[in-house]
């Protein structure tokens, strides 16, 4: 059976976890990467550079899917831009679902998220556009996450837990059931949020405090 090919958008580190769940999951074969002009030729775990940002309009008029793997660490602006930019000349972005990885039948994840390895979605939760839900991540039952947010690490999302857009849930933080948290928000690693969180900033600490 033929594959679909696939280019990835960003060469850096989260690249490189984003090409093993792509094999893994072995739905996709991965055509090349997109970066910055200098890199062009370089190799990423055996696949090549090949283009830059103004070459992608090509690619979408050539047919290929795409991912958008750059990372989300605090600022998901350039994710959002270059997901934006497939998006709105029609190019496809579809779910990228690691088979070490668990979501549930009643759930619902949108174009160009990635659920990576041991990560569970659970019943009724539903997950937006170009997110990252990260190894081991938990989202319990009707979980809302929106567009451009990251669930990073180990994190768990309790029952109806709702995450607005462009978010980052830090690696073994905690969100109590039924808690609601504004866009733009960063949750640092290890922080247990016990109630609404209804001003962006960072928030860190148990329970989670706003530092900035």
């Amino acid at each position: 059976m033929h594959k679909k090919e696939i280019i990835l958008i960003g060469g850096g580190g989260h690249c490189k976890s984003c090409i093993d769940v792509i094999e893994q999951e072995d739905k996709y074969q991965i055509k090349g990467i997109i970066d910055l002009p200098s890199e062009l030729g370089k190799t990423i775990l055996g696949y090549e550079v090949i283009g830059n940002d103004s070459e992608i309009i090509n690619y979408i008029k050539a047919g290929y899917n795409f991912l958008i793997t750059i990372g989300h660490m605090g600022d998901s602006m350039l994710r959002e831009g270059l997901f934006n930019l497939v998006s709105n000349n029609k190019g496809d972005l579809p779910v990228i679902i690691s088979p070490n990885a668990y979501v549930s039948k009643h759930a619902k994840v949108r174009k160009g998220t990635i659920i990576m390895h041991n990560a569970i979605v659970n019943t009724d939760a539903s997950i937006g556009q170009n997110c990252i839900i990260n190894n081991k991540s938990l989202i319990e039952h009707d979980c809302v996450i929106k567009n451009h947010t990251h669930i990073s690490t180990n994190a768990i999302l309790n029952g109806e837990v709702m995450i607005g857009e462009n978010c980052l849930i830090g690696s073994s933080s905690i969100i109590r059931n039924n808690v609601n948290i504004t866009s733009k928000t960063i949750i640092g690693a290890g922080s247990v949020v016990v109630k609404d969180v209804i001003e962006r900033g960072i928030y860190i600490g148990n329970p989670a405090k706003k530092i900035n």
